[in-house]
């Protein structure tokens, strides 16, 4: 029996790693897309993909460039492709607006249009966001939630939205959109909110450093684990027929809560440590995110388990063990 290929746009990247790491448990041929300056600085740039590099193949290409997406697309074949890779950090969307509009607009663009021309039988997977909702006119939030982005990065996802249902209306192509609330894991990147407390805790606690400096602590999020939002994405592209499906726990939590219980899982208290920092505030700050993810859990039978203090306990212990190791040598 031929083992399915799926291509993986951002495979180096939280997601990417850990939906890479799931098709191989299924058995598939996995391929992955990664810039060329990658290959050049292994250690830092694939340190989430290094234990399973052998049993992937990687091929360099920018979805800056439509010519090196369609070339790979053309080689690789692949039956499923997963369009995760984006510049996904929002406070940065308002600081280069130019350059996330460019990635996140066009790269979508290059991906629908080269699957199109070159392997219209792939099914295809778009990595949208909660932040399109913005400020949300109802709690939750769910497929038929009108959009009303408050950020660049929110207004380049809807854009990615509307293309890739364009793609599946124009032209019959299997395309869909999961619609991901805050999902975080040990591989999360330092400069995102619940990284940036989980590591700060740890270091504070080894005494490494003493005080951590966040923007709006009243801001709420509904946090889930990357871990477990892949296997929905992968369910997406095994239904008869590409819907959008929202994603998320039903659960919202605020930034504080998420300091004091990362910080009281080191025996610490977070006002003793946590200082707020106007700087780190957003020109435009989204109210509510909570998923509701009824539709998910009916069609695809998905379902969110672990809970908002195993998910922060999971982030502090692996920071624990990284910067005890680290700070050793």
């Amino acid at each position: 029996m031929t083992k399915k290929k799926a291509l993986i746009t951002g495979i180096t990247g939280q997601d990417g790693s850990y939906i890479a790491e799931y098709l191989l448990g299924l058995g598939y041929e996995v391929h992955g897309i990664i810039r060329r300056v990658a290959l050049e600085d292994q250690k830092h740039r694939l340190w989430r993909i290094r234990k399973i590099q052998g049993d992937i193949k990687l091929h360099c290409g920018s979805l800056e460039s439509y010519p090196s997406i369609y070339k790979i697309m053309e080689e690789v074949q692949p039956d499923e492709c997963y369009h995760l890779a984006a510049q996904s950090f929002v406070s940065y969307s308002f600081e280069d607006e130019f350059s996330t509009f460019n990635v996140n607009i066009n790269g979508t663009h290059f991906i629908l249009s080269s699957v199109k021309n070159a392997c219209p039988e792939c099914k295809v997977y778009f990595a949208a966001s909660s932040e399109m909702f913005g400020k949300a006119e109802e709690v939750p939030q769910n497929e038929l939630t009108r959009f009303h982005s408050r950020s660049v990065y929110g207004i380049s996802k809807v854009a990615g939205y509307d293309l890739t249902r364009n793609y599946r209306e124009a032209y019959d192509l299997f395309a869909c959109s999961g619609i991901l609330f805050n999902h975080e894991s040990p591989r999360r990147g330092f400069e995102f909110v619940t990284r940036k407390i989980t590591s700060a805790a740890a270091q504070i606690k080894l005494g490494l450093m003493d005080k951590l400096y966040l923007g709006n602590l009243d801001a709420k999020r509904d946090w889930g684990h990357a871990g477990e939002y892949v296997k929905a994405m992968h369910a997406m592209l095994q239904q008869g027929k590409a819907e959008d499906f929202v994603i998320g726990t039903g659960e919202t939590h605020s930034v504080r809560e998420f300091a004091e219980t990362a910080f009281k899982l080191l025996d610490l208290n977070y006002k003793d440590h946590v200082e707020v920092d106007k700087e780190f505030f957003r020109p435009a700050e989204v109210d509510l995110l909570v998923a509701d993810s009824a539709k998910a859990k009916k069609q695809l039978n998905w379902d969110y388990k672990l809970t908002f203090e195993q998910l922060v306990e999971e982030m502090v212990k692996n920071d624990y063990e990284f910067f005890k190791k680290n700070s050793d040598k």
